[in-house]
């Protein structure tokens, strides 16, 4: 055995020549806002399906378009032509009155001079009790067709509401049922 076999071996690296990476190019503005927009794009896209996954088991119910498209009031708020039949009239006329002056819950008239569905009535009715309570009825049948026979009353079936959407709509449904009906 040779002495240099028992000596150890230190590996030594080749030399290598190694060129410095070139410095990257330098990104416009607008290079960096498609960058940044496709980054949270794909960021958004994958959040819409995860709450799509997260939500697929919570029951929903149907939008009603009645509710969501309107129809801007008139510059005057002039009443429209008016329904030849008494009944379909008052309701006309109480429609009218919640949309111009304002609609509450929880009293027949509030301290600001709103009114529930069946203060707009009465007010519209002038006393005539017979037409009132005809034109309540009306209201009722018409809510009772779209919201089922659990509706107890016009006055409950305002007040469960927090908004005035819902209940004009049915005031407006009910004036042409009773059109429809030729009271």
């Amino acid at each position: 055995m040779s002495h240099a076999s028992l000596s150890p071996a230190i590996d030594h690296p080749a030399p290598t020549t190694t060129q410095a990476a070139a410095p990257p190019a330098e990104l416009s503005l607008e290079e960096r806002i498609a960058m940044v927009n496709a980054a949270m794009t794909a960021r958004l896209d994958e959040a819409a399906v995860a709450y799509e996954v997260n939500t697929a088991h919570i029951p929903t119910k149907p939008v009603d378009l009645a509710d969501v498209v309107t129809v801007p009031l008139t510059p005057t708020l002039q009443p429209p032509a008016s329904y030849p039949t008494p009944v379909a009239a008052l309701l006309q006329r109480a429609h009218h009155r919640l949309l111009t002056g304002s609609w509450c819950s929880g009293a027949l008239v509030d301290e600001d001079g709103a009114r529930c569905m069946l203060g707009a009535i009465r007010a519209e009715a002038h006393g005539d009790k017979g037409l009132e309570a005809s034109a309540a009825s009306v209201l009722l049948d018409a809510i009772r067709r779209e919201f089922g026979d659990d509706v107890d009353s016009v006055p409950s079936f305002n007040d469960a509401h927090g908004s005035a959407r819902v209940p004009l709509r049915m005031v407006d449904q009910a004036a042409s049922l009773a059109d429809a009906r030729g009271l």
